[in-house]
Formats: structure tokens, C-alpha cells, sequence
């Protein structure tokens, strides 16, 4: 079962925020609609980037590689939500 393609939204629809972007229930029961918070969500990537790139150099400093390694995988997945947060909010995205 195919479902029809939406149409691409426009930077005025991102500007006002996409209600129940995020909340497939949303709509029943009376919740009211919910926006993304991307501006807390990019300054906790930022902190996690700061924070394991610290802690990777200091288990490094101790010859724990295990620690490093898996501190620098998560700084590299904290960079990746940065940059793709980053890019909504230049898109038009309120948040």
C-alpha cells in the first residue's frame, strides 16, 4: 500500500512550527500540539561533545582505550546531532 506524497513544506510552515511534528498521537484525548525544542537539544550536544572529548583525553592520559574509544564514538555521534540540528534551525524550524 503506497501512501500519496506530501508536498514539500515551506519556510513559512517552518517559521510557524509544524504542529504534531513530533507526537503521532497527538490530536486525541485533547493534548495540545507540541514543538521540538532544538535550541536545548543543541546546546546538550554541544555539552556532550565537550564533555567526552574532555573524558576521552583523560582515559587516554591512563591507558583506559576502551574508555577513549567508546567516549570519542559518542563525541562523533554528538557532532552528527549538532550539525543535523544546526541545519533545521537554519531551515526555519522554531525551536
Amino acid at each position: 500500500m503506497k501512501f500519496p506524497r506530501e508536498r514539500p513544506r515551506t519556510r513559512e510552515e517552518y517559521e510557524r512550527g509544524l504542529p504534531n511534528y513530533h507526537d503521532p498521537t497527538a490530536g486525541y484525548g485533547g493534548a495540545a500540539p507540541t514543538y521540538s525544542a532544538l535550541t536545548l537539544r543543541l546546546v546538550l550536544a554541544a555539552l556532550a561533545v565537550v564533555l567526552c572529548i574532555g573524558a576521552a583525553v583523560l582515559f587516554g592520559a591512563v591507558h583506559m582505550w576502551w574508555a577513549t574509544v567508546l567516549l570519542a564514538v559518542v563525541a562523533v555521534g554528538s557532532v552528527i546531532d549538532f550539525a543535523w540540528v544546526l541545519h533545521r534551525k537554519r531551515r526555519g524550524e522554531p525551536g
